[in-house]
């Protein structure tokens, strides 16, 4: 008989220590070699409205989700001896709108997740109601099988349609308010511009 091994172990300090500590904070690093880098080479806009490249987003996002939203996090963005003072300049306000900007958007997905639930709510009740009064309807007509099934069905189908009020409302809102609270987290992060290591 094989011997497996043991499953890993992930734990919170195991994930941490990956990272390095100045003081309180755990320090996010992103190495540059052209504040260009940063930015989506396809994007028109000036440099404090761009987007950001969509490597950089991700391995930032990620990392701050993999943290517990209250640990005190800063970015560390380092850069060559000839971009520190154009990145300086930059950096931290492109990635405080941008950041913003997407917590705006998240932050109205929000708003049409739960409309969205409200209209389901209502909806599934009205249709609720209509199913329980027809099922009640078909069973004073008498006890027969095909008046059973029927009630039976009626019944299922009222229930079936609270499905999606019951999705939206125990589900779908929270991962939504998570990834606005995630990218405030990164909107509002003490962001340093630093030299090459």
């Amino acid at each position: 008989m094989q011997n497996n091994p043991p499953a890993p172990v992930y734990s919170t300090r195991r994930f941490e220590s990956r990272y390095k500590r100045d003081g309180r904070y755990y320090l996010i690093e992103l190495k540059l070699n052209d504040v260009r880098q940063l930015f989506n080479s396809l994007d028109p806009s000036p440099f404090w409205e761009k987007d950001i490249d969509s490597d950089a987003e991700r391995y930032i996002v990620d990392t701050v989700k993999s943290f517990h939203l209250k640990t005190l996090l800063r970015l560390e963005v380092y850069l060559p001896a000839e971009a520190i003072q154009e990145g300086a300049k930059i950096v931290p306000d492109a990635l405080y709108h941008y950041f913003d900007y997407l917590a705006g958007i998240t932050h109205k997905e929000f708003v049409y997740c739960m409309r969205q639930g409200r209209t389901s709510l209502f909806i599934g009740l009205s249709f609720l109601i209509i199913c329980i009064t027809l099922q009640r309807v078909v069973v004073s007509f008498g006890d027969n099988a095909f008046g059973s099934i029927l009630a039976e069905g009626l019944n299922i189908c009222g229930w079936v349609a609270m499905w999606r009020p019951i999705q939206v409302f125990l589900y779908d809102w929270w991962a939504v308010l998570r990834m606005r609270r995630v990218y405030e987290k990164i909107r509002d992060m003490k962001i340093e511009v630093a030299l090459e290591p």
